[in-house]
């Protein structure tokens, strides 16, 4: 693909993926932008955006631990939540040299970027993009969550996991038959009996039964001062209009968008989608963007 290259990196002891997106000729000091994916997803879900932006930017989408094809957790409880999350990408950035960049969010890569922002990070972050995800999440959506992802199930053959895939990811949005079978095949590992599943660690849910307010960011939202873009799925269930609108009324004012025909969360895979993180990403007058709402 134009641009793209995989890499693996020793954060924290365990190793990490990561794809690196830059085009041929792409200035040495251009932008960086960390595009970080969702609970039970990878990198490559960036793969359209990234492709788009990587003439601007260089795009930097890693896999969490226990994800895609990072390594696994040793120990769940230390190494399954947003803190050791912030941590891990402390460690990615100071590997790659990075002192300042841009943050794309999906779900939980949002939360890794909002607490980070408000912490390790803060100074690093320049703007943030939040892709269906804020201070606040809305429990059945949780309860929802650890459903399907605490005890993935598994398929004889790869085309009943990409039904599977469709069924529990229609809320992404509109995507093509080509982009439905490339998130399968990025998402997918085989079982030792020659089956195929999700291509995750299933005690990654664990986060939610041991730091039950690992979501609940408001004191660092309220710390954020740097612009902030929130693009919310018109029938999200995850990240409620109520708070939504709160997050573009406190903290840093968030410039608010809402993504008609998807859920939790919008694929970012459209022009339309694109062009609103580039739009945000090329923004000039960044003090001008707190609290717009579309």
């Amino acid at each position: 693909m134009k641009g793209m290259t995989s890499r693996y990196l020793v954060c924290l002891g365990r190793e990490i993926h990561l794809t690196e997106w830059a085009a041929p000729g792409l200035a040495p000091d251009a932008p960086v932008l960390v595009a970080w994916h969702g609970l039970a997803r990878s990198g490559r879900d960036f793969d359209v955006l990234a492709r788009q932006l990587c003439d601007r930017w260089r795009v930097i989408c890693p896999d969490t631990v226990g994800r895609g094809l990072s390594q696994w957790a040793e120990d769940p409880a230390a190494e399954y939540h947003l803190g050791a999350y912030v941590a891990l990408a402390e460690s990615l950035l100071d590997q790659l040299g990075l002192t300042q960049c841009d943050w794309l969010g999906t779900s939980m890569g949002g939360a890794i970027g909002l607490l980070g922002a408000a912490t390790r990070l803060q100074g690093r972050i320049r703007r943030l993009v939040l892709n269906d995800i804020g201070p606040e999440i809305e429990a059945a959506a949780v309860a929802r969550i650890r459903t399907y992802a605490g005890a993935p199930p598994a398929f004889a053959t790869v085309t009943e996991l990409e039904a599977y895939f469709r069924e529990i990811y229609a809320s992404f949005g509109v995507l093509t038959d080509a982009q439905w079978r490339q998130l399968t095949e990025t998402s997918l590992r085989r079982l030792p009996d020659g089956r195929v599943t999700p291509h995750y660690d299933p005690r990654i849910v664990q986060q939610f039964e041991r730091a039950t307010d690992d979501y609940l960011l408001w004191d660092a939202w309220d710390r954020l001062r740097l612009p902030v873009l929130c693009l919310r799925g018109a029938d999200s269930s995850l990240l409620s209009a109520t708070t939504a609108e709160a997050m573009r009324t406190r903290g840093p004012l968030a410039e608010l968008i809402t993504v008609p025909g998807c859920g939790h969360a919008p694929a970012l895979n459209t022009a339309e989608q694109i062009g609103w993180v580039e739009r945000f990403l090329s923004a000039s007058e960044i003090g001008l963007l707190g609290g717009v709402q579309r």
